[in-house]
């Protein structure tokens, strides 16, 4: 099936997406300051907004199949992108990053993101295009990530263990203390990386190694790498405020990754088997829509016994 991805609407969907950051950052958080509950809910609501006027867009334009692809997809990514959270939390409490700098630090770290998918979702692209058998490799990808996240066990999350982070910091000089917002600072004429710099390049590994899941995931939805783009992209737009408005409660979602694996589980199958079985959109649609909300009801009816912060960090966040 062709793409519905003209030039002209590639080059009007990174203008609003470039427009819309620009409004984010130079008008709305100009100024650093610790995002409330409610200022995240009003972003949320935001971002939720415009994937669904772009969704009822595609839906009028294109007919019912590509908007119920892009919302499918736009579920998927939203679902997986919680575990992004999980991790946020882990690397703002181990570093303390003060609430007023971490906007800015996920502002940054997003913007990374949306180029990162980009090279992920033309490569995908590329390579399903050139090699068929390519998807079937993607889908067993899946069901074997979604098993292992499914068996595995909470475990504490460090990114300064990270090799590519360590190495990092050997290559890059840094001094020990926060200076405001700024990620850079000049001491004695030569200019050091502040821990902020090192929270966002952390923050970035973490969205490489997530990429590697998410966007495998919505081609088992459709083809059309404008459809996978602009569903990933806007999912990833709104995980900023999301992470804002549930940073404090993520914990209680302790069946969420059960739920998250089991999607997985369910898009890789859906690959594997699409020569057997083509899976209708809307069935998958209600699949993980169950999946999701299934594991977050649970989480909510069967609270955990012992209080504790996601992957085994204290109450708090901070080690």
């Amino acid at each position: 099936m062709e793409s519905i991805g003209s030039p002209w609407m590639w080059a009007g969907f990174i203008g609003f997406v470039l427009a819309m950051l620009a409004l984010d950052l130079g008008v709305f958080h100009r100024q650093a300051h610790k995002v409330g509950v409610k200022e995240a809910g009003i972003w949320s609501l935001v971002w939720v907004g415009c994937a669904l006027a772009f969704n009822a867009l595609l839906w009028n334009s294109f007919g019912p199949q590509r908007g119920m692809e892009f919302l499918t997809g736009y579920l998927i990514e939203k679902a997986l992108s919680v575990d992004n959270i999980f991790v946020f939390v882990l690397i703002f409490g181990a570093f303390s990053v003060p609430e007023a700098y971490q906007h800015r630090v996920l502002f940054w770290g997003i913007l990374g993101a949306l180029v990162m998918r980009a090279i992920f979702v033309g490569l995908g692209a590329a390579l399903i295009a050139s090699f068929h058998w390519v998807l079937y490799l993607f889908g067993a990808f899946l069901v074997i990530t979604g098993i292992k996240m499914l068996l595995m066990r909470d475990q504490g999350f460090d990114p300064r263990k990270n090799p590519l982070f360590r190495l990092f910091q050997r290559l890059v000089p840094a001094v020990e203390t926060y200076h405001g917002p700024a990620f850079t600072v000049v001491k004695d004429g030569r200019r050091y990386a502040t821990p902020l710099l090192l929270v966002l390049v952390a923050v970035e590994l973490t969205d490489l190694v997530f990429a590697v899941d998410s966007v495998p995931a919505i081609f088992a939805v459709t083809k059309d790498p404008f459809i996978v783009f602009t569903s990933n992209i806007f999912a990833i737009l709104g995980l900023r405020s999301l992470y804002f408005l549930l940073a404090g409660v993520v914990g209680r979602f302790h069946l969420l990754k059960v739920g998250l694996s089991l999607v997985l589980v369910f898009v890789g199958l859906k690959m594997l088997l699409v020569e057997v079985f083509k899976v209708p959109v809307t069935w998958s649609l209600a699949v993980i829509g169950l999946l999701v909300g299934g594991s977050v009801a649970a989480s909510l009816l069967l609270p955990r016994k012992a209080a504790a912060s996601p992957a085994g960090l204290p109450e708090g966040g901070v080690p």
